[in-house]
């Protein structure tokens, strides 16, 4: 099977490309690259005004599978990947039964496998059942083909105990993705404190939940040698702390999701739990830190946090629902409409942040369009512009805030392997 895409803007953090070029992809390999590529192919894609980046990557989504279903599971979160432009994902450990064991990593890797549309690869517990109390089994979850490892969800508050975890995860070069939050601290809030919280009655949480237990798990990193990698970092402390971390020589990245860049407490309907999420949208001098920390590459990574629920669960109000939105299908719109369209970052830093850099984080061969390299591709339009509606989205999950926001930016082909597992123009 060939596949030969023309004419597109390649920009490829992995050979400093950003030119217009075709790509020739043969049995599931980029096997040649360059202008005016004059091949005979099964397949040809007109990729005119498009830009080819390599297969997004994104280090932190929730599938809910197994154990919750009916928010998501394997199949249609890996359709609501390649919709989004994703040819691999993380899936966080907080299922039922919770990703502790082979077992699960076996059957989520194969279920995945079957459905076809992304590559997803589990994220293990650090604790059993993660509740905090006793490490897993992390050589035979590496065995099993497990890179990395989460409490996500919680923050294992036992801190020798994440100590021994992450002197294990360095042994055994597996990289740790941290929830930084210090559950006590929490105190049933549910939007960040301030005037907001306040005008509304509502318990909040401050930026010092996330910001204490990002400084011990950095001063954890230091001493353990782990590779540290933060999730979903919304505050100004959280960004300052990685870069003094990254300067003194600390094994840290960090990882920022486009409701934190794009959304503040200011753009909040309290009334509406689909702003609801953990951490919290913060004020917009910490959406600003976050920006600029993207822009100046202190922080490596756009990842979704992509987290499925219910219209029942999310129709309960701001106290009575669950935290989380949904986010693969509206991450690259977001990304360009925020971020590369106001300045803040090049298409070259987007195709670091979104996929060159995850792989390297993880340690996965993946992120390039290198000839030679598995052909994992996303073409995208970057002047298409259109309102978002949840009602299209292949998850099962509509929760999110930006249904019906104007954004520019579409993915219009998702190819995973050399086969085309999406395309826009192929939507009913």
């Amino acid at each position: 099977m060939t596949l030969l895409i023309k004419g597109a803007r390649v920009v490829d953090p992995g050979t400093k490309t950003d030119r217009i070029e075709d790509i020739l992809i043969k049995d599931g390999i980029i096997s040649e690259r360059g202008e005016n590529l004059v091949v005979e192919a099964d397949e040809v894609i007109s990729a005119d005004g498009l830009i080819a980046m390599p297969g997004l990557i994104d280090l932190h989504v929730h599938f809910r599978d197994p154990g919750f279903e009916y928010k998501e599971d394997v199949i249609t979160g890996s359709m609501a990947a390649a919709a989004g432009g994703f040819t691999t994902v993380f899936a966080m450990p907080n299922t039922k039964p919770v990703t502790d064991n082979v077992e699960v990593v076996r059957d989520i890797i194969f279920r995945a496998v079957g459905a076809g549309y992304t590559n997803v690869s589990p994220v293990a517990a650090v604790t059993i059942g993660q509740e905090g109390k006793e490490l897993t089994d992390l050589e035979a979850l590496k065995e099993a083909g497990v890179v990395a490892i989460s409490e996500d969800g919680k923050s294992v508050m036992d801190t020798l105990l994440y100590k021994q975890a992450m002197e294990k995860a360095a042994e055994l070069e597996l990289t740790v993705l941290a929830h930084c939050e210090d559950k006590s601290l929490v105190n049933g809030g549910v939007i960040n404190e301030g005037d907001v919280s306040r005008a509304n009655n509502l318990p909040g949480i401050s930026n010092a939940v996330e910001d204490i237990i990002t400084a011990r798990d950095i001063i954890l990193a230091k001493e353990t040698g782990a590779k540290l990698h933060l999730c979903h970092c919304s505050t100004e402390g959280a960004v300052k702390m990685i870069d003094e971390a990254k300067k003194a020589g600390i094994k840290v990245t960090g990882e920022v999701c486009p409701h934190h860049f794009t959304l503040s407490t200011d753009d909040m309907d309290a009334n509406d739990a689909n702003y609801k999420m953990n951490p919290p949208l913060r004020t917009k001098r910490d959406v600003e830190a976050l920006k600029e920390g993207l822009k100046n590459d202190i922080m490596d990574v756009i990842s979704t946090d992509h987290a499925p629920h219910s219209k029942e669960e999310k129709d309960k109000g701001m106290l009575g629902s669950p935290f989380g939105i949904v986010g693969l299908e509206t991450s690259v719109a977001l990304t360009i409409t925020e971020l590369v369209d106001k300045g803040y970052l090049t298409y070259m830093q987007m195709a670091e942040k979104m996929s060159y850099n995850p792989a390297n984080i993880v340690g996965i061969d993946r992120g390039t369009l290198m000839v030679g390299k598995t052909a994992d591709v996303v073409l995208i339009d970057p002047n298409a512009e259109y309102d978002i509606d949840a009602n299209e989205f292949k998850s099962k999950g509509k929760n999110t805030p930006f249904d019906g926001y104007k954004v520019k930016g579409r993915v219009m082909y998702t190819i995973l392997s050399g086969k085309t597992v999406y395309a826009h123009s192929k939507k009913k």
